[in-house]
């Protein structure tokens, strides 16, 4: 609803109420299929702007060193955080309805992946700085978290973390937002 609000228009794949999703709650479906590109709209018009990949992984895991951010590294355990392959019935879900991580944070594990604002490197772990690490300064790809509503649960673990161009807007792949204090 929000993206609609502000950009004129919903791209998303579920717009449509369905057995598991009454048309009540289809508006807090999460957008998806939206660019890397095309999310910079929003933001300029929001005035707020995609979280780092460090950013990200720190909301997930909430303070936990675990798979998952309920303090488990079992998978089987993953219906209470996540919708993703074994629950989801093969499309997103409205946002909220999982238990919150301990910071509050709904959804970091699956439903729709989520673009960071980090150009994406194989090899950027190795070499970077341990302390609020910033990404490469450049790349082809970028990067995005969380897993997704037809993954494995091992899938939307807390590492989780794969990449696409960003002018190719993509099934399954949203954002969430981040402000600067």
């Amino acid at each position: 609803a929000q993206w609609a609000a502000r950009m004129g228009s919903n791209p998303s794949s579920f717009q449509s109420p369905t057995p598991q999703v009454p048309a009540a709650q289809v508006p807090n479906r999460p957008v998806e299929q939206v660019s890397w590109n095309m999310i910079q709209g929003f933001l300029a018009a929001t005035g707020m702007r995609l979280p780092s990949d460090a950013e990200w992984e720190y909301c997930c895991r909430a303070g936990t060193g675990t798979a998952f951010n309920n303090g488990s590294n079992d998978d089987a355990l993953v219906g209470n955080l996540a919708w993703f392959g074994g629950n989801a019935m093969s499309q997103t879900r409205p946002v909220g309805l999982k238990q919150a991580n301990p910071l509050g944070f709904h959804d970091m594990h699956g439903n729709v992946w989520e673009w960071v604002s980090d150009w994406y490197s194989a090899t950027y772990f190795d070499e970077s700085p341990i302390v609020n690490p910033t990404g490469p300064a450049m790349g082809t790809s970028r990067v995005f978290r969380g897993g997704f509503y037809l993954n494995l649960s091992a899938s939307t673990r807390s590492s989780s973390r794969s990449n696409g161009v960003p002018d190719a807007p993509v099934f399954a792949i949203g954002f969430r937002v981040a402000r600067n204090p």
